[in-house]
């Protein structure tokens, strides 16, 4: 499996090169966004690491959707030290499968790869996910079906559902919940409230309570 990383902090970018190589990836390391985006064009990539403020015509974000417009969809994580609501939803609205803040552990990059090489960046246009006990979620249409019978859900609780679904097999926990469902801060019981009200209208063991830690659902 071969990755690129767009990043222009040297250190970090050496040290995510050889803990991946480590892990078995091949990997490829770019400081500027202009370079990079030849690169892509030049080989195929399995998975991108993009740094945000980068030298170059185009930022992280603005290369991402360049790349989305030219019709590559090649799964794509945002790494950066930008932590407003705001770029948050830019990174996802411009086609990021996920979202690292730094500083981070290697060792969370990791797990962050490996859930997105798994799921093969949840979203793709024509995607439908089969789901535990008989569910399927179409990713188009945001629309969530038992043995082909729609489920009519509320917008929160489809954000709920859709985060659970990128990290299926692993447990959300609530700060996951608040940063990518709302936004901004919430309490984690209004959090349990909300979970609460969707797991009313599902299978009882669809989405697993992880008791103290968060919420889960399997494959």
């Amino acid at each position: 499996m071969k990755i690129l990383i767009l990043e222009d902090e040297r250190i970090l970018a050496i040290s995510m090169r050889e803990y991946l190589e480590d892990c078995g990836y091949e990997v490829l390391c770019y400081t500027q966004s202009d370079n990079a985006y030849d690169a892509i064009y030049e080989q195929t990539y399995d998975l991108l690491l993009l740094d945000v403020k980068v030298p170059g015509d185009l930022n992280g974000f603005e290369m991402l959707e360049q790349l989305r417009k030219d019709g590559n969809k090649t799964p794509a994580i945002f790494i950066t030290s930008l932590t407003d609501v705001e770029d948050l939803s830019r990174g996802y609205e411009s086609g990021a499968c996920d979202y690292i803040r730094k500083p981070f552990d290697l060792a969370e990059l990791k797990l962050r790869v490996e859930q997105v090489v798994k799921l093969q960046c949840f979203g793709s246009e024509d995607e439908k996910i089969v789901l535990p006990h008989g569910y399927c979620y179409d990713v188009s249409k945001m629309k969530l079906t038992l043995y082909e019978e729609s489920i009519m859900l509320a917008k929160t609780e489809t954000k709920i559902l859709e985060l659970l679904i990128k990290q299926r097999g692993s447990i959300v926990s609530y700060e996951m919940f608040w940063e990518e469902v709302w936004g901004e801060w919430m309490d984690s019981a209004n959090i349990r409230v909300q979970v609460g009200n969707l797991r009313k209208k599902l299978e009882k063991d669809f989405i697993k309570n992880v008791r103290g830690l968060g919420y889960s659902i399997d494959f």
